[in-house]
């Protein structure tokens, strides 16, 4: 059994028991969220939505909020002296434990 849930612009391809990491959303660690986005579902059947499949829901427990590794934005003009700028970005993402896919 799988779900795709739509969160944060993306859709993501879920099981129950899956470890996922998502766009960070505004909530605790140990607390439940639920999204009620759900594009397809797949059981003995599966069923997309039009947008959104009807009545189904995916329930995941909050493990972790945090940012991901460092990356560096260096933004270059070629020959142009003093044309130089160095930027450094962290994501915050969620980490996400899928408890229950609901249909």
């Amino acid at each position: 059994m799988y779900a795709i849930i739509e969160t944060g612009g993306k859709q993501i391809r879920v099981e129950e028991g899956a470890v996922i990491f998502v766009e960070k959303l505004d909530v605790n660690e140990g607390e439940t969220v639920v999204f009620d986005k759900v594009v397809v579902y797949s059981d003995k059947t599966t069923k997309i939505g039009t947008p959104y499949v009807a009545g189904a829901k995916v329930s995941a427990k909050v493990e972790k909020q945090g940012k991901a590794k460092k990356i560096i934005v260096y933004k270059y003009k070629a020959k142009k002296g003093s044309s130089h700028r160095k930027q450094g970005h962290r994501q915050p993402y969620t980490k996400l434990t899928i408890e229950k896919i609901e249909a």
